[in-house]
């Protein structure tokens, strides 16, 4: 298999699983066991965390209107609104930064591994499906990104903390955690794709300070074909996610990550 077809296959795979609550990172683990690109592990260990920058542009792209905060001279050149939505959002991302920041090497060493990433799965899995079941009667208290309170994003952001553990699903926590905290489907949703944007940014920022910006001519080729591909797939993937919850729970999305995790569990005990 050809570099370019490897890299096609593991930017479908980001954009699919970096949105939908069930482990990016799980995924990556697993598939890398049947894809691996001839680069070396530093490059790998880079590669994982900035092919997310395709996968935050599509978020900025879709949801740019609620995004821009500024707008024309007759409208007072600025919306309040959105500011405080970004100073919002910026403060759910202070607990899981001042952790991840500091630790992100030691949490990589002690925890990238396929049975931290299958207990999670299977974990998380039974946690949404509880929750679905314990909200099923409730009214959300939160329908609307302009009504989530500063304590909410706080509460939130204390949430993604737990995302920083592999196989959780940084969506998954953050959806999650707002859904416990009160808010609906569509804005724990939203909420949490808005939050990618800071800390997939800041978190590709420092793998590319840590490699060096010294790429080959081939490594940034794949890199950058890894970043479109999931941009394009994010864009799919965000679209069905926004109209699923419409109608439906994230129950399924619960019994996939138990079914997932313990396929994990089943090939690196008995296969490999």
């Amino acid at each position: 298999m050809s570099e370019f077809l490897k890299v096609f296959l593991l930017g479908i795979v980001e954009g699919i699983t970096e949105w939908l609550p069930i482990s990016s990172t799980g995924h990556m683990i697993l598939v890398e066991e049947f894809i691996q690109l001839n680069v070396s592990a530093d490059f790998m260990e880079m590669f994982r965390v900035v092919i997310q920058l395709g996968a935050i542009l599509a978020v900025v792209l879709l949801y740019f209107p609620k995004l821009w905060p500024f707008c024309s001279p007759k409208d007072g050149w600025i919306r309040k609104d959105t500011w405080t939505l970004w100073f919002k959002v910026l403060a759910a991302v202070l607990p899981a930064a001042v952790i991840g920041i500091p630790f992100d090497d030691t949490l990589d060493a002690l925890f990238y591994n396929y049975r931290t990433v299958a207990v999670t799965l299977i974990v998380y899995g039974v946690l949404f499906i509880v929750v679905e079941n314990y909200n099923r009667k409730k009214r959300p208290k939160v329908a609307s990104l302009d009504n989530i309170t500063w304590s909410l994003a706080i509460g939130i952001g204390i949430f993604q903390v737990l995302s920083l553990i592999p196989g959780t699903s940084r969506s998954g926590a953050t959806i999650l955690g707002a859904i416990l905290l009160g808010a609906s489907r569509s804005v724990a949703a939203e909420f949490s794709f808005f939050l990618g944007i800071p800390v997939m940014f800041g978190a590709s920022l420092l793998k590319l300070v840590k490699f060096g910006f010294a790429f080959s001519g081939a490594e940034i080729v794949l890199l950058l074909t890894g970043m479109a591909v999931a941009f394009l797939v994010s864009i799919l993937a965000i679209k069905f996610l926004m109209n699923y919850i419409k109608r439906n729970d994230f129950k399924p999305f619960g019994y996939y990550r138990i079914i997932l995790g313990v396929l994990v569990l089943f090939y690196f005990i008995f296969m490999k």
